[in-house]
């Protein structure tokens, strides 16, 4: 399948991966979010909960002093090891929200529990609501710290301020390990939908490939109409090709019955002039020079007619071997008193892409060319050009044309050697049917050591 900048395939494939990297990574920001949000939570309430053990063993005196009672402190081991990633602060304060008396686990030992007066301000002003803040813990590791205001039973009746931190690092791991597996399982999944995306494409469009070989078929001759087994989507498509291929047929039909009519209307009106003309006198002799000139044209452009007619038919198909052993038999008759040996030499079996009515006018035209001029012996040769291009090589050894004569010769009309007979229209035809068919004529030397006569034509 080609993927060139123009390909349907190719913005089908490509517009499909942008949506779905797009969506997935939308997918992977929500759930990595989320994934995010729910640790920090699940966190923050092991947080909410040592607040809660802290409320029910901490105490305070009538003077302010809190304490605590151990048989009701948090039993969690890191909060008995120094500096070991989790901690607890009690604060008593007065009447004025100065700090005046403090408790705190030994995980604290020599470090200082951090103060957010903006926290504790909050957890003031909505008792019993933990307040959640981040600061960095006595090695630099991030922590997660809640604050609670309370007021205990009793004489005291200032806030009482309940700090509980609680290193964050492995939240933050966990959430960091969840991300780069979300990526990668999302990324492979991109990859399977793009893998599916291009086969599924391939797919797709696997009909429009058909129809692609089967028009080619048409045009080589293999097939004269589209199938009418497409796909629903299609079908509309090859169904008006179908009509277009016999809208086609009808007018070339028309086209060469037209040609037909114009070539019966003048042939009488012509030969009557011809005849009229016969006396020997100067008018007549001009008369009948003209009307020779206006027979020779009128043959000329009718024959090209009724070729570029025939030239826009789908599907001819013309063995090239059976059409130069035909001319080739035919003319070593017609030539036989000259003595000279017409035969094809080396012919392969290829097909011509056109009318065996054209070839054999192009064909035969340059044999009779080649016959007139030949010395002894005349040869065609045909081979593969190229894998579309059929080459004719016809080959005489008489006494052959230099380049101006070569050009001279293409024109119409034009006869080198007036002691021979014709029109001199053979050469100019057979370079206007090659170009109908988008081939080429060309003239060169020959190996045998007069004229070469190329006829570069398509080929099945």
């Amino acid at each position: 399948m080609n993927f060139g900048k123009t390909s349907l395939a190719r913005r089908l494939v490509l517009g499909s991966a942008v949506f779905s990297f797009v969506m997935l990574g939308l997918t992977a920001w929500i759930l990595s979010t989320l994934n995010r949000q729910q640790a920090l939570d699940l966190f923050q309430s092991e947080l909410d909960a040592t607040l809660g053990t802290l409320t029910s063993a901490a105490n305070v005196t009538d003077y302010g002093e809190v304490f605590i009672i151990e048989t009701r402190a948090p039993t969690d081991e890191r909060f008995s090891t120094p500096l070991a990633g989790r901690y607890w602060l009690i604060a008593g304060l007065n009447t004025e929200g100065d700090r005046i008396s403090e408790v705190s686990s030994n995980s604290v030992w020599d470090w200082v529990v951090p103060w957010d007066d903006f926290a504790i301000q909050a957890a003031i002003n909505a008792p019993g609501e933990p307040q959640f803040s981040d600061s960095v813990g006595p090695n630099g590791e991030p922590l997660r710290i809640a604050t609670k205001s309370v007021i205990l039973p009793g004489e005291w009746d200032s806030p009482v301020i309940l700090i509980a931190g609680a290193d964050r690092s492995e939240i933050n791991r966990i959430t960091r390990q969840f991300l780069i597996t979300l990526v990668i399982s999302l990324g492979l999944l991109a990859l399977g939908l793009i893998a599916a995306m291009f086969i599924l494409v391939r797919l797709g469009l696997a009909p429009l490939v058909r129809v692609q070989r089967d028009v080619a078929d048409i045009r080589i001759g293999e097939k004269q109409h589209l199938d009418d087994n497409y796909p629903q989507e299609i079908l509309p498509l090859t169904l008006e090709l179908n009509k277009l291929l016999d809208h086609n047929k009808a007018v070339v039909d028309r086209a060469r019955t037209h040609v037909g009519n114009l070539a019966h209307a003048l042939k009488t009106p012509i030969a009557v002039l011809m005849n009229e003309a016969q006396s020997d006198d100067p008018m007549s002799s001009l008369v009948r020079r003209q009307t020779q000139a206006m027979s020779d044209n009128v043959q000329h452009y009718l024959k090209r007619a009724q070729a570029a007619a025939r030239a826009e038919v789908l599907g001819a198909r013309t063995p090239i071997e059976p059409a130069i052993e035909d001319l080739t038999r035919l003319l070593q008759r017609l030539f036989a008193e000259k003595g000279l040996s017409v035969a094809p030499g080396q012919v392969e079996p290829l097909v011509f892409r056109g009318e065996r009515q054209d070839l054999d006018e192009m064909l035969g035209n340059l044999l009779e060319n080649a016959c007139k001029f030949a010395s002894s012996k005349v040869r065609v040769v045909a081979e593969r050009g190229t894998p579309e291009e059929l080459v004719i090589h016809v080959d005489d050894d008489g006494p052959g044309l230099s380049p101006e004569e070569r050009k001279e010769a293409m024109k119409r009309g034009v006869r080198l050697d007036e002691t021979a007979p014709g029109t001199g229209l053979g050469l100019s035809i057979v370079k206007d049917l090659s170009e109908l068919y988008s081939g080429r004529f060309e003239l060169s030397d020959s190996p045998l050591g007069g004229l070469r006569a190329t006829l570069i034509l398509p080929s099945v």
